[in-house]
Order: C-alpha cells, then structure tokens, then sequence
C-alpha cells in the first residue's frame, strides 16, 4: 500500500511540472528595458507624468532621480549610468558637454523662468521688485549657486542687477534646490524667495505661495532640454521618449506644468536652442 501511494505521488509530481509553462527567450518574462531619468526638480511632474504614460506605450520602465541640477551632473557622471539628464537650465549642458558625459543628441521642450514669490495673499505687500531682496523688513532665502540650477540662476539676476553679494549676504540662509526654497515659505522661514516660476503652480504648493513676476530684461527665461548619455544602454528607447516629449502630446504636458506658455505652445516648431 504504501509504494503504492509512493508511486502515485511521484506520478503526480511529474505530470504537474509538465503542465507548467516553460519560459523562453521571447516570453514575457523577460525584464523590461529599464531606463534611468536624472531630472532637475522644478520639472519632475511633467516628467513623472510623461514618463508614465511612455511606461504603458512601449513596456519599458523608467526611473527618475531627481535633484539639484549640479548634483545630478555629477551623480551621472561618477556613476557612468543612467539614460537622460534634464538640468534647469541650457547652462549645464553648455558648461559640461566637453567633458564627454553627454552625447551630441538633445532636444528643446520649454523654458525655466525665475520669479520672486511670497506667502499666499502676500501679507507683507511685498513689490514685485529686486530690491526686496536687500530690504531689512523681511526675512529672504536664496538657493546656493552651486547646487540647483535656480541658484545658478539667481547669481546671474542678481550679479546683472548688481546686489549679488548683498543679497546673499543678508540671506537668512542659503538652500539646495527649488524645493526647499518653497519649504522656506511653509516653515516661515523667508517672506520672499527667488525661485523657477513653474513650482508655484504644483498642488501643495500654489495653496501657500503667491508669484510676483519679474519683467523678462531682469529675470531672463531659460532654455529647458532633454539630452541622451553616452552611458545609455537603451539610446534608441531614450530617443524614442524624446521625440515624444517633443510630440504635440508632450508639448501640452510642458504647457499645462507652465513650462511653455500660449504663444510658445502655438509657435513650438519654431522654437529651438
């Protein structure tokens, strides 16, 4: 009886492993192509957005390490991985291109536009004026050149304004990235920040902060590109996403994050870097 059961036991085992199905090089249980983003802050949320959406169009999976712009840079670089680096500012890729982390191909999809911005409803009446950043009736916090791309950004507004050192001077203190300068605005710490205009308009955000633009001749808009890595080891999937960034559908992503505004949407294929 019980090599009986033996027997039928083993029967069992070998007709159920039969019906199992076996995977082959073409199955679907091959792994993903996977993709790796280094992605400024401020445009995160359209990245996220888009890269979601390219996620279920073509089956891959994309990662995105966001940051500041500088850190980023350097993070692909010492890591020699990753497929896309999308600073807040042309000035990155301008500045490192030579140094071989980069490749050639790059693509326009909007513009980084600084803005002076304060506690919703403003209850300083804070002007929408430079000067505001030297004035002793209200705390300021500014990003440190050397770390966000909206640090690189204000050494320029303000060296061209002439108050650089002032203004960093009298800073309360001095942050990262664009986030935490809106994280200065909910903890009380600042009643005024210079920072990217677009992180005005995220949820979470454009409940506590206002914006006091800045004419374009004072704070000039900055040129926003996606540029494929040498250490990709997917550059045709990463030149696929760009073209869909640039596509009319990515386009209107860019436009409704505040990245392009009506007549650049309008006029987009003629704009370029």
């Amino acid at each position: 009886m019980r090599y009986f059961l033996h027997v039928m036991m083993v029967c069992f085992i070998f007709f159920a492993g039969c019906g199992e199905p076996k995977e082959t090089k073409g199955s679907k249980a091959q792994e993903q192509p996977e993709l790796l983003f280094y992605v400024g802050i401020t445009m995160v949320k359209p990245m996220t957005e888009l890269a979601t959406r390219f996620e279920r169009k073509e089956g891959v999976k994309i990662k995105i390490l966001q940051g500041g712009s500088e850190d980023l840079y350097q993070s692909a670089k010492n890591s020699k991985a990753g497929d896309v680096y999308m600073p807040g500012s042309l000035s990155y890729r301008t500045k490192y291109l030579s140094e071989g982390v980069m490749e050639n191909d790059a693509v326009f999809i909007g513009y980084n536009r600084a803005a002076l911005m304060v506690p919703k409803g403003n209850p300083k009446g804070v002007e929408a004026n430079l000067n505001v950043l030297l004035d002793e009736r209200y705390k300021t916090v500014l990003c440190n050149p050397e770390s966000g791309s909206i640090g690189n950004q204000t050494k320029k507004i303000l060296t061209s304004a002439g108050i650089y050192t002032e203004a960093m001077a009298k800073a309360v203190y001095l942050t990262t990235d664009s986030r935490n300068l809106i994280k200065a605005i909910k903890e009380k710490d600042a009643d005024v920040i210079l920072n990217w205009r677009a992180t005005a308009f995220w949820e979470g955000n454009k409940e506590i902060v206002d914006v006091l633009d800045l004419p374009e001749a004072v704070a000039p808009k900055n040129i926003l590109v996606l540029t494929l890595l040498k250490s990709s080891r997917h550059p045709d999937i990463v030149r696929q996403f760009m073209a869909y960034a640039r596509s009319q559908e990515g386009r209107e992503v860019f436009h409704a994050y505040g990245f392009l505004n009506d007549d650049e949407l309008a006029t987009f294929d003629t704009l370029s870097f």
